[in-house]
C-alpha cells in the first residue's frame, strides 16, 4: 500500500500529468473551481460555517468527544510572510485517500447522496472556501502533508486543487508549538495563512462566533476560539470555549423526542451569560410529495427541531438567529424559541429560502412541532407545581415576526394553541385542571389578594371555577404575563362572575374587619367601570347593626329607602360613634336609620384608602356619613309632633353641647327649628319668638295680656322645667330653662322685641315709672339695632301707637296736657325764649320737666326714636309746616310771600340756621310764574339774557307783573329757595323746556345758534340732544341758496370739492352763509348731526346716489362722463380722498358706453389700444366706444382716471376678458400665428398669476384650431415635439403640432400648451400614439411606436380597442385581436391555432404584449384543452414528447380552477402503449393501477391496456405521482375502487373446523392496540363508539380452512360490457353472519408466506374495524401488520403504542378485563 507522500505524487502525475503532456482541460477546471469559490457566499466570513459544516460532517471514534479548535496567530509558521495565520484542530478520524483524492477534484464530494446519513454540507464546494481567505491552505491529517495554491501551477496551469508535498514550513513541531507541547495533536489540522486584507473580518468573525453554533450538532461538543501572541496584550480575538452536554433523559411519544442540552462559554469578555440549558424537541414529519425538491429526493421525512431556552440565550451581546440549518443563519425571527431543519438555504446561508416549496412544506409543520413540545412542557409534567410550568408560556411567540412566511408559523401556532386544554387554571386541590383559553377567565389582581387573605383565614373557595368561567391559576394571572395572555385571548371574567362569587361563598362574614373592607374596596373602584349595572347591587355586603343589636347584611340596592333617603349610616367622626349608636337607639321607634357597627366604622375610620371607600359609600351605595349635627338633623324629621319625642330631642341637644359635639352655632340652628311644648301642651313646629311663662314676668306688668299670640311666639310650658334621664345622661331640674334662653331666646321685656300690634297704653297718660319703662325698652332695643346689624327695626303699629299716643305730658305756653311725642320738643332754656320771641304766629310744646324731672334728659335717643324734637332747625321747620299747611287750605297772599322770603332774611342775618324751613317750603307750588303756581325751585327771575331762549322754550319765570318790582329784591333770598337768577350759560334748562315748535316758521338766526349751543352743551355734559336733533330734522328750519330746507337736505360749501357738485346741477342745496354769519361755519358737527352733509364722505355719499340714478336711467351722458373724470383726476390730487365703497359703486355701476352697444361698469371695460389688436381677431371684447358718434379720441385722455375706477389698459391685465371672450371662427385656417401666439401669451399670464383656467374656457379651446402633422386638430388631441422625443420617434410617427407653421417659438409655450391638453411630456404620449397607429401600416414605424409605448408604461383605457400588427413583408400584414396570440410556444405545437408574436417581434416588446394587450406568454390551460380536443377528433395515437410537453404543462399550473377545466374538456386520456405511441382511449374506460395484484390480473387478461400512460422514466417537470394525482382528480378511477369482489368458494361445513379466539391471534394485544388507535389524535372515536366496533371482533365465530378461498373481480366498462378476473385469498370476513374465514397458516411457507398471510389478516380486520372510516384503514393496517411478527405480545404492543403517542384508558381497560374474563 502506498504512503500519503506516494499517493500524493501519484495524484500530481496521473491526474495533473505533473512531469507528463499537459492537461487540455485544466484551464476549464481552473475556471469553474475560481468561479465556484468566489461565488460561493456575499460574505468572505462565510468560510467559517463551511468549515464547522465539515467538521460535523466528518467520521469520529467512538471514545472520542468530537471537538473543533481554531486559533489565529501572529507566528508565520509556514514562511509564506503571512501577518496571521489561522490554525483548525479536529479530533476526526483523519482524512483517508478517497477523502484526499475528492478535495482535490471539483464535484466529487464524498458526501453526495448521502443526506439521510446525517450529511449537512449540501454546496458542493466544501474545503475550497478556504480560498475566499487564504491564498495557499495546508492540510496535516494522517500522515498527509499537502498543501494547495491559488495560482496556477506552473506544471499544469491549473490552481485550487493540485497538492504539494510540504516538508516544512511549517513542521509538526512548529504546529505542535503553538496547539501547546504538552497536550496530544488532534488528527487533523488544517493551517490558513490569512490574506492581508481578510485578517480583520476573520478576526471579526472569530469574536462573534455565536456560543449556539452546537445547538444542534449531532457529533461536534466542544468549539473554542483563541489568539496566540508572543505578547498577550496584542490579542483582539475575544477567545471563547464552548460545548454542550445532553441529559440522556429523554421523553418519547407520537415521533418525537426530548431531551435538555447544556451549553456552557467561556470567553475572556464577560459580556455575555456563562452557560444556559435548552429544552430540545426533535419530531419527525413525512415529507409531503407536493414539497419534494429534487436537491432532497432521497429524504422521506423531516426532522424539526425546536430549542427552548431555559435561561438567557448565550448570544454575546448580539442578536440572537432563530433559524437553523444545523448551523445559525442571520434570521433574527423574534421568536423566543429557535427553529432547526434541513432547509434549503440561499447561497449567502445568511437566510432559508422562504419561497421554497421544501421550506415551506418543513414551515407548515412547525406548528404541529411546536403544539406537541409545549403540551408535552407543561400538561404532561406531573408532580411539579404550577407555578414552576408558567414561565414555559414565554416560549410563544407573542411578537411579530420581519419575515411575512413566518408570522403566518406564528398564526398557526396560535389558531392551533386556542383549541387545546393548555391554560393552568386555579384548583385548591391536588389535580391539576387545564382548559382551553376560550374556556379561562382572569381575575382582577386586587381580587386575588382578597382571595388568598380569605383562604388563609380558612373561608372555602372550592367552588371558585363552578361560577361559569375557569379560573385561571394565579400565579399566571399577573401583569407579567398580560403579554401572553392577550395573544392567547384569555378574557377577564364577566363583572357578573364577582357578584356570584362573592353570594355564593364567606367572603363578608367569615374575615377580619380589614380583609372585609378590603373587598368593599375592589368593589368601591370597579363599581362605575363594573359593578354597578351586574347583579352585584343584590348580594348582601353591608354590615348594619338591627334593631335587636346584632349585625346584619344589608345589598347595596336595598340602602336607598323609598323616599329616597339612606337606611345605613356611619359617623363622621370616630369618637362619635357610641355617642350616635345610642341615641338612635333611644329614637328607635321612629327613625328607619341603622348605624354600621362599631368595629367596622372604626375599621374604616383607620382604612389606608379610607377617601376612596368613603366616597364609594356615599356617592355610589348611598351609605349616609353623618356628623351629629346631621343626626340631629334626621331625628328632627323624625319628631312627627310627639311630645315626650320634642322633650327628649332638647335633652339631647344639651348633652350634645355639654360633651362639645356640637358647636354651639350648630345647636343654635338646630334650636331655632325644633318643635317646642307650649303652656297648653301642644307640640309647635312655627314660632317667630319664645315667650318666658306669664307668671312673674315683666311683660304682664306693661302689657296685662299676651300680645305676641297671634305674631307667632310661642309661651313655653312647665315641661322644660322638670329633670330627665335620655341615653345614660341626667338633666337637673330648671337646667333647661337656662340652655333655652340662651339658644331660643326666650324673652321677656325689656329684652323681648316688641309685636307688630299697638301699644294700648300708650293712648292713655302713663304712669311715671311705666313711661321710664317704656323708655328703657326702646333703649335695649335700639342697643341691639345698633350693635347687632341683623337686628330688624321697630314694628311699624308699635311704632306709630308710641309715636302717635298722647301718653307724655308737656306745657304749652305754660299749660299742661298730654301730646303725642311727635308733636313735643325738649330744648334749651335760651333757645326756648328764642323761639317764643320770634315765632309770632306758632305756639311751641314742650315736654314737662317739672314733672318727670332732670332724668329725663338721659333718655334723648330714646324720645327721638318715638318722634321728640330737639333742635331749633327742626323748631324752624315745624313752623314752616303750619305755613304750608296754610298754603295747602288756600293759596299764600303776596304778603304771605315777601313775609317768608323777610322771615327768610331775619335767620341769614342772626346767622341762624334756615336749613330746615326752607326745606320745608321750597318744594310747595306757592310762588306765582308765567307758567301758573309753582315751587320755587325750577322758577327764573327773567332778564335780557334769557330773551332767545324765551323763543325757544317753556321757561316758569317769575310773574313781575304780580308781585311788581320789589320782587328784584330779595334775589339772595329767592336764590336760597331755589329760583334761578341769571342766565349764566343754562343750556339744560332752555334743553328742558324746550318747545316741539321752535324750529317752525323760519326762525332767527339767534333762535337756530342758540339750539346748535345747548347740542354743544349736551355732547359736552354727556345729555342726550335728541329732541334738540328732532326738531331741526323735522323742519325746513335752514336758510340755503335755494330756500328753507330740511337739515338732510342741506350741503356745508367746500372749495375743494366743489368741482363734484358741479357734475350734476342745480341738485345740491347750499347753507346761506350770509344769513348766519361766519359763526355757523364753528357748528359743523351740530350741523351733521342735524342732517347736513358738512364733509367730503358725506357729499361722495349723495353725489353716489344721484350718480347711481342717472345711471340706473342710463341719462349719463357724453358730458357728464368727461366732466366726472375731469374732477374725479382734480379731487385725486388734494388731501381728499374718495371713500373705498364709493370708488366701488362707480366702478360697479354701468355708465361707460361700450363697442358692444350696451353701457357697462368700468370693470367690465377695455380701453383700445395697440396691443390687443391680435387677440381682436378671435375673441369678442368690450372696449370703450371711443368713436367721433360718441366719446371720441378725448377719453383717451383720462386713461389715468379709467384706470383707476378698474378699466383694463394693458392686455396682461385684461386676460381674463380675453379667456372670457374667445370666439374662434368656422374656419380654423384663418387664425394667423399672431393670433394663436396672443391667445397663448394670456395663458402664460394666467398660469403665472395662479388663475386656473374655467371649463368654459377649456371648452372653448377644446375645439380643432391647433395645426398638426395630422391636420387642425385640438390641444386634446395634439402633441409637441421636442428633442427628448427625438429619441423615440420621428415627427410624422403622430400628430405633432406643424413647426414649419408656427415656427420654432411654439415650443416656447409648452407649458401653456400642457394647460389647455397638448401632450408635451414624452411620458405622456402614449394613449394619443396608441391611438393614431391605425393610420400606419409600415412595421418599422410600428415597432418604433410599440418600443415607446412600452419605455413609458401605456396601460390603455377599458374602451381602447387592444390590437396586434402582423406584418406580412415591410409595408403590409394585418391587424389582430390580442386573444389570438402568444408570445411564446416552446413546444411548437400550437403554430396552426395562434399567432406567435416571438417569430416577428424581439423580446424587450414582449412585457408591452403581455401587461397591455394582455397576451398570454404561454398558452393557457384552455388553450391545451382546445388543442387536447383537437387531437382527440383528428388523431389516434400521439408522440411521448407531445404528451410530456401537455401533461407537464397541466401539473405546473395545476389549481381548482385546471382540474374544472379538465374534468369537463377532456372525454379522452392516453393509455399505455408500445414506446413513443400512445393511444387515447374513453376516460371512463382506462384506470389508475393502485393495486399492483389487481393491475397483474387485468394486464393479462385484457387486450389492450385499460390503465393511464406515465412517463417512464419519471422526469422531474412530471413526477409520476403528480400525474397520477391530476387523473384522480379529473375523474379517472382507482382500480382497487373500480372492481367488484365476489367470493367464489362456497365452504361446506365439514370442511371447516371452527377454534376459539384464543387460539388464533385475537386476544387482548390486538384489542388494546385497536382501541388506543380508535382513541388516537387522528380519529379521536366516543368511548362508546370504539368499545362497539371492538365488541365486533369479540363476538366472532372463527373457522380455519385448510385451502384458499377463492374470488372473482368484475369491471365493467362504459359500453357496458365487463372484464372478469379470478384470484384466491387467504381470509375473509362475513359481517353479516358474524364470522371469519382464515385459511390456515403454512408455516413451512417461509418468510413470503408469514408477511403474505399477516398483510391480509391486518387489512382484513382493518377493513371491518374501520368500515365508516376508510381514510384510516391503511395506518391500522400496517400497525396490526407490525403487531403481528409481535405475535401480539401485550408489552411489546404497549412499547409500540407509546411510540405512536396512543393510550388507552380507563373506560377501555375496565371493558377489556370485563369481557376478556367472562371469555
Amino acid at each position: 500500500m502506498a504512503t500519503p507522500k506516494e499517493h500524493i505524487e501519484e495524484i500530481r502525475r496521473t491526474k495533473f500529468s505533473i512531469g507528463g503532456e499537459p492537461n487540455p482541460l485544466t484551464e476549464d477546471l481552473h475556471q469553474a473551481v475560481k468561479n465556484l469559490s468566489a461565488e460561493l457566499y456575499a460574505k468572505d466570513v462565510h468560510f467559517l460555517m463551511e468549515l464547522i459544516q465539515n467538521a460535523e460532517d466528518n467520521e469520529y471514534g467512538k471514545d472520542v468527544d468530537p471537538s473543533l479548535e481554531l486559533v489565529i496567530t501572529s507566528k508565520d509558521i509556514t514562511g509564506t510572510g503571512a501577518l496571521m495565520t489561522l490554525l483548525i484542530f479536529n479530533n476526526e478520524k483523519g482524512f483517508s485517500a478517497k477523502n484526499i483524492e475528492s478535495i482535490c477534484s471539483v464535484g466529487r464530494s464524498t458526501k453526495k447522496g448521502n443526506r439521510k446519513r446525517g450529511y449537512i454540507g449540501e454546496k458542493g464546494i466544501g474545503f475550497k472556501s478556504v480560498f475566499l481567505i487564504t491564498a495557499q491552505p495546508y492540510i496535516f491529517s494522517n500522515g498527509y502533508q499537502i498543501r494547495f495554491n491559488e495560482e496556477p501551477c506552473p506544471h499544469s496551469n491549473l490552481g485550487y486543487i493540485v497538492p504539494e508535498w510540504v516538508e516544512q514550513n511549517p513542521s509538526l513541531a512548529d504546529i505542535k508549538q503553538i496547539y501547546g507541547s504538552h497536550a496530544v495533536l488532534p488528527t487533523t489540522t488544517i493551517i490558513l495563512p490569512l490574506k492581508p486584507d481578510k485578517i480583520k473580518p476573520v478576526k471579526e468573525q472569530l469574536s462573534s462566533i455565536q456560543p449556539e453554533v452546537l445547538l444542534f450538532l449531532s457529533k461536534i461538543k466542544q468549539f473554542s476560539v483563541k489568539e496566540d501572541n508572543e505578547d498577550p496584550r496584542l490579542n483582539t480575538v475575544n477567545a471563547i470555549s464552548i460545548s454542550s452536554e445532553i441529559n440522556f433523559v429523554t421523553r418519547k411519544n407520537i415521533d418525537a423526542d426530548s431531551y435538555t442540552l447544556h451549553l456552557s462559554a467561556d470567553e475572556t469578555s464577560d459580556v455575555t451569560e456563562k452557560e444556559c440549558s435548552y429544552y430540545m424537541w426533535r419530531q419527525k414529519f413525512p415529507v409531503r410529495q407536493e414539497n419534494q425538491v429534487e436537491r432532497r429526493l432521497e429524504v422521506e421525512e423531516w426532522v424539526i427541531t425546536l430549542a427552548f431556552p431555559l435561561g438567557q440565550r448565550l448570544n454575546r451581546g448580539m442578536s440572537s438567529p432563530g433559524v437553523y440549518a444545523f448551523l445559525p443563519t442571520e434570521m433574527v425571527t423574534n421568536f423566543p424559541f429557535i427553529i432547526q431543519a434541513d432547509f434549503v438555504l440561499a447561497s449567502s446561508r445568511e437566510t432559508i429560502l422562504l419561497d421554497n416549496k421544501w421550506n415551506q412544506g418543513i414551515l407548515d409543520c412547525v406548528p404541529s412541532a411546536f403544539l406537541d413540545a409545549f403540551i408535552s412542557l407543561v400538561t404532561t409534567s406531573e408532580d411539579v407545581p404550577v407555578s414552576t410550568l408558567i414561565p414555559m408560556f414565554k416560549f410563544l411567540p407573542i411578537d411579530n415576526s420581519s419575515y411575512p412566511k413566518l408570522n403566518v408559523v406564528r398564526e398557526s401556532i396560535k389558531a392551533r394553541l386556542l383549541k387545546k386544554n393548555i391554560i393552568p387554571c386555579e384548583s385548591y386541590s391536588d389535580q391539576k385542571i387545564f382548559r382551553k383559553p376560550c374556556e379561562v377567565g382572569r381575575l382582577m389582581p386586587s381580587f386575588w389578594n382578597i382571595l388568598q387573605m380569605a383562604r388563609n383565614q380558612g373561608v372555602s373557595l372550592d367552588s371558585l371555577s363552578s361560577h361559569g368561567s375557569y379560573i385561571l391559576n394565579s400565579s399566571f394571572d399577573t401583569e407579567e404575563y398580560d403579554h401572553i395572555l392577550n395573544f392567547l385571548d384569555v378574557k377577564p371574567v364577566n363583572s357578573e362572575w364577582y357578584a356570584t362569587c362573592i353570594r355564593s361563598s364567606n367572603l363578608v362574614l367569615g374575615v377580619t374587619e380589614d380583609d372585609y373592607l378590603e373587598l368593599l374596596l375592589f368593589i368601591a373602584e370597579k363599581w362605575s367601570s363594573s359593578f354597578h349595572r351586574t347583579d352585584m347591587k343584590n348580594v348582601p355586603l353591608l354590615k348594619y347593626v338591627g334593631p335587636d343589636g346584632n349585625v346584619v347584611l344589608c345589598p347595596t340596592s336595598n340602602v336607598t329607602m323609598g323616599n329616597g333617603e339612606s337606611m345605613i349610616c356611619m359617623s363622621r367622626e370616630s369618637q362619635h360613634i357610641s355617642w350616635l349608636i345610642d341615641w338612635n337607639w333611644e329614637f328607635r321607634r321612629v327613625t328607619d336609620r341603622y348605624f354600621m357597627p362599631k368595629s367596622t366604622q372604626a375599621a374604616i375610620m383607620s382604612f389606608f384608602r379610607r377617601e376612596t371607600l368613603s366616597e364609594w359609600l356615599q356617592n355610589q351605595v348611598k351609605v349616609r356619613v353623618v356628623s351629629v349635627y346631621d343626626f340631629a338633623v334626621i331625628l328632627y324629621n323624625s319628631l312627627k309632633g310627639d311630645r315626650q319625642l320634642a322633650i327628649a330631642y332638647v335633652h339631647f341637644l344639651y348633652h350634645s353641647l355639654s360633651k362639645s359635639y356640637l358647636p354651639k352655632g350648630d345647636v343654635d340652628n338646630l334650636c331655632g327649628i325644633m318643635p317646642l311644648v307650649d303652656n297648653y301642651g301642644h307640640v309647635s313646629t312655627q314660632r317667630k319668638g319664645v315667650l318666658v311663662p306669664a307668671n312673674g314676668s315683666k311683660w304682664v306688668g306693661l302689657m296685662g295680656a299676651n300680645p305676641w299670640r297671634g305674631a307667632g311666639y310661642v309661651e313655653l310650658g312647665e315641661d322644660y322645667l322638670r329633670s330627665g334621664s335620655y341615653a345614660g345622661s341626667f338633666t337637673p331640674e330648671m337646667q333647661l330653662m337656662t340652655f333655652l334662653k340662651t339658644h331660643i331666646a326666650a324673652s321677656d321685656i325689656p329684652d323681648i322685641f316688641p309685636p307688630d300690634a299697638e301699644l294700648s297704653a300708650a293712648y292713655a297718660p302713663l304712669t311715671k315709672e311705666n313711661a321710664f319703662l317704656l323708655l328703657d325698652w326702646i333703649r335695649n332695643l335700639k342697643y341691639k339695632q345698633s350693635y347687632l346689624k341683623y337686628y330688624q327695626d321697630l314694628p311699624a303699629k308699635f311704632l306709630t301707637s308710641i309715636k302717635m299716643g298722647s301718653w307724655l305730658k308737656i306745657s304749652l305756653s305754660g299749660s299742661p296736657g298730654y301730646r303725642p311725642p311727635s308733636q313735643s320738643f325738649l330744648l334749651t332754656s335760651s333757645d326756648e325764649n328764642l323761639m317764643q320771641d320770634e315765632s309770632v304766629m306758632v305756639d311751641i310744646p314742650l315736654i314737662d320737666q317739672g314733672f318727670y324731672g332732670n332724668g329725663i334728659n338721659n333718655y334723648k335717643e330714646e324720645l327721638k326714636t318715638v318722634g321728640v324734637k330737639f333742635e331749633n332747625g327742626e323748631v324752624c321747620e315745624f313752623i314752616g309746616r303750619h305755613l304750608m299747611s296754610l298754603a295747602a287750605s288756600s293759596a299764600l297772599t303776596k304778603s304771605n310771600v315777601f313775609q317768608i322770603l323777610k322771615f327768610i332774611r331775619f335767620l341769614r342775618l342772626r346767622f341762624l340756621p334756615a336749613d330746615k324751613f326752607i326745606q320745608s317750603i321750597k318744594d310747595g307750588t306757592w310762588l306765582k310764574t308765567s307758567c301758573g303756581h309753582r315751587s320755587p325751585v325750577g322758577s327764573v327771575l327773567f332778564d335780557q339774557e334769557w330773551e332767545a331762549a324765551s323763543q325757544i322754550s317753556d321757561i316758569p319765570f317769575i310773574d313781575q307783573d304780580h308781585y311788581g318790582k320789589e320782587i328784584l329784591c330779595f334775589k339772595m333770598e329767592l336764590q336760597l329757595l331755589g329760583v334761578l337768577v341769571g342766565f349764566n350759560k343754562n343750556y339744560q334748562l332752555v334743553t328742558n323746556h324746550f318747545k316741539s315748535q321752535a324750529c317752525s316758521n323760519c326762525p332767527t338766526a339767534k333762535s337756530i345758534l342758540l339750539i346748535f349751543e345747548c347740542m354743544w352743551d349736551c355732547e359736552r355734559n354727556s345729555r342726550s340732544a335728541h329732541q334738540l336733533v328732532q326738531a331741526l330734522k323735522g323742519n325746513k328750519c335752514l336758510k340755503t341758496n335755494m330756500g328753507y330746507k330740511f337739515p338732510s337736505e342741506c350741503f356745508l360749501f367746500n372749495t375743494e370739492w366743489d368741482s363734484l357738485l358741479k357734475v350734476f346741477h342745480n341738485d345740491f342745496p347750499l347753507i346761506d352763509e350770509n344769513f348766519y354769519g361766519t359763526s355757523i361755519l364753528s357748528y359743523e358737527k351740530e350741523l351733521r348731526q342735524a342732517g347736513v352733509v358738512v364733509d367730503f364722505e358725506a357729499a361722495t355719499q349723495k353725489f353716489l346716489a344721484v350718480f347711481k340714478k342717472h345711471a340706473s336711467s342710463s341719462s349719463i351722458g357724453r358730458e357728464h362722463v368727461l366732466s366726472f373724470l375731469r374732477s374725479y383726476g382734480q379731487i385725486n390730487k388734494t388731501n381728499n380722498k374718495f371713500p373705498s365703497d364709493f370708488k366701488h359703486n362707480i366702478c360697479e355701476a354701468k355708465w361707460l358706453q361700450t363697442r358692444l352697444g350696451v353701457p357697462r361698469s368700468p370693470r367690465e371695460c377695455i380701453l383700445f389700444g395697440p396691443e390687443w389688436e391680435p387677440v381682436s381677431s378671435i375673441t369678442v371684447l368690450p372696449f370703450i366706444d371711443d368713436s367721433d358718434n360718441y366719446y371720441g379720441k378725448r377719453i383717451h385722455e383720462y386713461s389715468d382716471e379709467l384706470w383707476s375706477l378698474g378699466v383694463t389698459i394693458k392686455y396682461k391685465d385684461g386676460v381674463r376678458f380675453v379667456a372670457a371672450g374667445v370666439y374662434f371662427p368656422q374656419d380654423p385656417s384663418t387664425i394667423t400665428p399672431e393670433s394663436a401666439f396672443s391667445l397663448l401669451q394670456c395663458i402664460q399670464i394666467l398660469m403665472k398669476d395662479g388663475y386656473t383656467l374655467t371649463d368654459a374656457f377649456r371648452k372653448k379651446v377644446s375645439q380643432s384650431w391647433l395645426k398638426t402633422n395630422a391636420g387642425y386638430r385640438s390641444p386634446g388631441q395634439s402633441l409637441l415635439f421636442g428633442s427628448e422625443w427625438g429619441s423615440f420617434l420621428q415627427r410624422n410617427d403622430g400628430p405633432f403640432i406643424d413647426e414649419g407653421f408656427y415656427g420654432p417659438n411654439i415650443t416656447a409655450y409648452k407649458n401653456e400648451l400642457r394647460e389647455i391638453g397638448v401632450t408635451v411630456d414624452v411620458l405622456n404620449g402614449c394613449s394619443l400614439l396608441a391611438g393614431y397607429l391605425d393610420f400606419h401600416s409600415e412595421f418599422s414605424t410600428i415597432v418604433r411606436v410599440y418600443n415607446y409605448l412600452n419605455k413609458h408604461g401605456w396601460s390603455p383605457c377599458n374602451d381602447t380597442p387592444r390590437r396586434i400588427w402582423i406584418p406580412n413583408g415591410s409595408d403590409s400584414g394585418e391587424w389582430v385581436s390580442p386573444e389570438k396570440c402568444v408570445i411564446h410556444d416552446k413546444d411548437g405545437l400550437f403554430s396552426s391555432q395562434l399567432n406567435v408574436l416571438e417569430k416577428h417581434y424581439e423580446p424587450e416588446l414582449f412585457s408591452l404584449f403581455c401587461r397591455v394587450m394582455q397576451v398570454k406568454s404561454n398558452p393557457s390551460v384552455d388553450d391545451y384543452c382546445v388543442l387536447w380536443n383537437n387531437w382527440e377528433n383528428s388523431r389516434k395515437q400521439l408522440s411521448s414528447s407531445e404528451c410530456c410537453a401537455f401533461w407537464a404543462h397541466v401539473s405546473k399550473h395545476w389549481s381548482r380552477n385546471t382540474q374544472k377545466t379538465l374534468a369537463d374538456s377532456l372525454s379522452k386520456l392516453p393509455v399505455e402503449s408500445e414506446p413513443e405511441r400512445i393511444i387515447l382511449f374513453d376516460k371512463h374506460d382506462v384506470f389508475i393501477a393502485d393495486d399492483l395484484q389487481l393491475k397483474y390480473l387485468f394486464q393479462q387478461s385484457s387486450p389492450h391496456s385499460i390503465f393511464v400512460w406515465y412517463p417512464q422514466p419519471s422526469i422531474p417537470s412530471l413526477p409520476r405521482t403528480k400525474l397520477l394525482d391530476i387523473y384522480r382528480e379529473i375523474g379517472v378511477r382507482s382500480i382497487s375502487k373500480s372492481v367488484l369482489k365476489e367470493e367464489i368458494s362456497k365452504l361446506e361445513a365439514s370442511e371447516l373446523k371452527q377454534v376459539s379466539q384464543k387460539e388464533t391471534l385475537i386476544g387482548k394485544g390486538l384489542l388494546k392496540l385497536i382501541l388506543g388507535f380508535l382513541a388516537g389524535p387522528s380519529i379521536e372515536m366516543e368511548a362508546g363508539q370504539r368499545l362497539e366496533a371492538v365488541k365486533g371482533l369479540l363476538n366472532l365465530k372463527v373457522f380455519e380452512t385448510e385451502g384458499p378461498i377463492a374470488a372473482s373481480y368484475r369491471l365493467s366498462m362504459s359500453s357496458g360490457e365487463t372484464m372478469d378476473v379470478d384470484a384466491r385469498r387467504m381470509m375473509r370476513w362475513d359481517r353479516e353472519d358474524s364470522k371469519l374465514f382464515m385459511q390456515k397458516m403454512d408455516i413451512s411457507g417461509g418468510h413470503k408466506n408469514k408477511i403474505e398471510y399477516a398483510t391480509i389478516f391486518a387489512e382484513v380486520i382493518s377493513e371491518g374495524v374501520l368500515q365508516e372510516n376508510e381514510d384510516h384503514i391503511s395506518d391500522l393496517a400496517e400497525l396490526i401488520k407490525l403487531a403481528f411478527f409481535l405475535d401480539f405480545d401485550e408489552e411489546a404492543v404497549g412499547f409500540l403504542m407509546r411510540s405512536k403517542n396512543l393510550q388507552v384508558f380507563l373506560e377501555d381497560e375496565e371493558f377489556l378485563s370485563s369481557a376478556l374474563s367472562l371469555d
